[in-house]
């Protein structure tokens, strides 16, 4: 498989989001991980101590994020919106950074517009953040 990817929450709202979509993106084959606007501390979701595996990045804001992205990479918002395409039918980027916002107010409206994609998932509800996470990771491998 050609490319990377790695995958992270804005904000994130409960720590053991983090800790569980850590898990995901060790077992499919992550780069990495990231948070913004939030920390992390070790989290017993994460039961196989993926933090010896695959790095986490925190961020102050998303200039921050934007200053530190990888050469080439694409910003995908994950988003219930009406400006994102269906998950079902979107071709991943080789080089890719997903972001998903926190349950209860998501991506806001600054981020999203300087995302170069937006997708959705199927459903008329917010998901838990480490499973819209997962299943985005797992339609790219």
């Amino acid at each position: 498989m050609r490319g990377f990817f790695g995958i992270g929450i804005y904000h994130p709202k409960r720590k053991v989001n983090v800790g569980t979509l850590w898990r995901t993106a060790n077992i499919l084959g992550a780069a990495f991980l990231f948070t913004i606007k939030g920390r992390y501390k070790k989290q017993s979701s994460d039961t196989m101590k993926s933090y010896r595996h695959i790095p986490l990045y925190h961020f102050d804001d998303f200039d921050d994020f934007r200053k530190h992205l990888p050469y080439q990479c694409r910003v995908v918002g994950i988003e219930q919106s009406p400006k994102a395409g269906n998950l079902k039918d979107f071709y991943h980027p080789e080089q890719a950074c997903y972001i998903l916002g926190a349950e209860d107010y998501g991506l806001p409206p600054g981020i999203l517009e300087q995302c170069h994609h937006i997708i959705k998932l199927k459903g008329f509800y917010s998901m838990n953040v480490a499973v819209a996470g997962s299943i985005v990771i797992y339609h790219r491998v």
